[in-house]
């Protein structure tokens, strides 16, 4: 298959996905294989929190709507214009995947196969199904790549070079278990949070997908003297997420551990925030640090870059990202800022 091939197999794909949202769901007459897979996706998203408690409809809905959004012929198009696909000798490349957020795997599913490889699978146990269904929707539009999509369930065996991401312990064990392959392997990094003032946007960061994903913000650096009734005002629009059962369980038992140790917090009934110098928090919690300076918290977050997938400010930190956008990465916004397609390209 040729690059423009390949970019429009996933340009149709994009079209699929833009019929979804979590307003109306409309069968367009014009997508590709419609009557094949749309009630089936359609079902699929509805079921999805049955197979994963924190995979909820909404949820779901975003992440679909985020994908449909990238899959354009102008972003697509952008995003490869930078890299020579002309050398590339195809190989096997092994994906595993995470589970923490609906579709987490998916770019770089995508990078693999805009690159010219082959993909293998292994998909968390906790997201078994979403991205296995939209590959069957891509076969089904473009057929030749049914021989160069495949999922595994035991061990992953027979690549040439894995990207597996984990945690920062399981990261460990994959530096180890592929150490004789090329790889890129993955750790939930948190994110630096930066706020000044109320910012109606921020809750987005926060809250979306329980702040289980490696974009949620985790951490807040904020001036000295900092009136937190700002921060929890624009909270407060998000109170809702309390109302489901996972999310609850882990504020009860992530406040009482804090109480029991001690730990003074800022809560909100939903929220709890804690002083703190780590970045990666527990879920339904945020952690801060008072500054001074700010020339030293710029200093503090270069040297820190490895543990940080990005930086949320109103522009007061170079190449820091605006509020309300850490789930909605362009295609060309990389994890861990490690580019992908370069990898992919030169291995």
């Amino acid at each position: 298959m040729t690059l423009e091939q390949k970019k429009n197999t996933f340009i149709e794909l994009g079209k699929f996905l833009s019929q979804f949202s979590i307003e109306k769901s409309s069968k367009d007459s014009s997508v590709l294989c419609n009557d094949i897979f749309f009630d089936d996706f359609l079902d699929l998203i509805h079921l999805s929190q049955s197979h994963n408690g924190w995979y909820t409809p909404e949820n779901v809905f975003f992440a679909i709507a985020s994908w449909a959004d990238a899959l354009t012929p102008e972003k697509l198009n952008k995003w490869t214009a930078a890299y020579n696909f002309n050398t590339v000798v195809p190989k096997t490349i092994g994906l595993v995947l995470a589970g923490n957020i609906p579709l987490v795997g998916f770019h770089d599913f995508l990078s693999v196969l805009i690159s010219g490889h082959a993909v293998l699978v292994k998909t968390s146990s906790n997201d078994q199904h979403l991205l296995p269904f939209l590959a069957n929707y891509l076969i089904a539009v473009e057929p030749v790549l049914k021989n160069k999509i495949s999922f595994v369930e035991g061990k992953l065996e027979n690549f040439d070079a894995i990207i597996a991401t984990g945690s920062n312990n399981t990261s460990r064990y994959f530096e180890y278990y592929f150490k004789d392959k090329p790889s890129i392997i993955r750790k939930s990094n948190s994110v630096a949070g930066w706020t000044q003032r109320a910012n109606d946007c921020f809750g987005e960061d926060v809250f979306r997908y329980f702040g289980l994903g490696c974009r949620n913000v985790s951490k807040l650096f904020v001036p000295r003297e900092y009136n937190f009734d700002a921060f929890f005002n624009g909270m407060f629009p998000y109170q809702d997420i309390i109302k489901y059962e996972k999310y609850s369980n882990n504020y009860d038992y992530n406040k009482a551990v804090f109480l029991m140790s001690n730990f003074k917090l800022l809560d909100n009934e939903f929220l709890t925030i804690k002083e703190d110098k780590g970045y990666a928090s527990p879920i339904a919690s945020v952690f801060y640090e008072f500054y001074d300076d700010l020339s030293e918290i710029k200093k503090r977050l270069e040297s820190d870059k490895d543990q940080i997938q990005c930086v949320v400010s109103n522009h007061l930190i170079p190449n820091s990202i605006p509020f309300g956008t850490t789930q909605k990465p362009e295609l060309w916004d990389y994890a861990d800022d490690v580019d992908t397609l370069a990898f992919l390209l030169n291995i």
